[in-house]
């Protein structure tokens, strides 16, 4: 189903905005509020159970399923305004995806998290991508990107980077140890470097753009 659901919104992506639109606001409006509820009920989920232990799992394959669905959501976000919290969620409710990356889950789920929200900072409607413009023409785009932003900044505060693992292996963000047989530059997913690291650049670069106050800057 949820396989389904993400290659029906891919393909009505390819269509011309405003047909696209109506199709959309059709299937997902029925969807909103049981999508938010399993945003809600799997990302709260305890990643730590024997379920999660082998990246082959079928509960491993669900998850990768529905991070797929909602890199769909995402980019229907971006390129169409609909009333629908469940093009919203991630942006609103990042601080569990934040918490499923630095959980003990498999490390395939981390990364596809990672590059999903690497695309949330980068993403870029065609509207924006013909003119150029640095972001954003609707007030409640920003409004999604200044959550996700704060959201980000908040746990890069603290010690969140230090608790992300930077291969399947033993190095880690906060972590100058490479794996063993391994030297450092090699023992890390060079990837996962460069989009943690533009996550939490594009999240500062957006936050200061929309920070009322000298204070707030700095």
């Amino acid at each position: 189903c949820l396989w389904t659901l993400a290659a029906i919104l891919k393909e009505t992506l390819k269509d011309a905005p405003v047909p696209a639109a109506g199709i959309l606001k059709k299937l997902l409006a029925p969807l909103d509020a049981v999508l938010e509820g399993f945003y809600n009920a799997i990302l709260l989920h305890h990643f730590d159970s024997h379920h999660y232990t082998s990246p082959y799992s079928e509960a491993t394959n669900n998850l990768i399923s529905f991070i797929d669905l909602l890199e769909a959501l995402v980019a229907s976000r971006i390129e169409l305004e609909l009333p629908l919290r469940c093009q919203r969620i991630l942006f609103l409710k990042v601080s569990y995806v934040l918490n499923v990356i630095s959980s003990s889950i498999p490390y395939v789920i981390k990364k596809k998290f990672i590059l999903l929200l690497k695309k949330c900072v980068l993403y870029k409607s065609r509207e924006d991508a013909k003119s150029g413009s640095l972001f954003l023409g609707t007030p409640s785009l920003c409004e999604d990107m200044l959550a996700l932003s704060n959201a980000v900044l908040q746990v890069v505060n603290l010690t969140w980077l230090n608790q992300i693992p930077l291969s399947g292996k033993s190095s880690s963000f906060g972590s100058s140890e490479a794996a063993p047989g391994h030297d450092s530059q090699s023992g890390s997913d060079q990837t996962v470097l460069r989009a943690l690291s533009l996550v939490v650049l594009k999240a500062l670069e957006f936050k200061i753009h929309n920070s009322a106050t000298e204070a707030e800057i700095k």
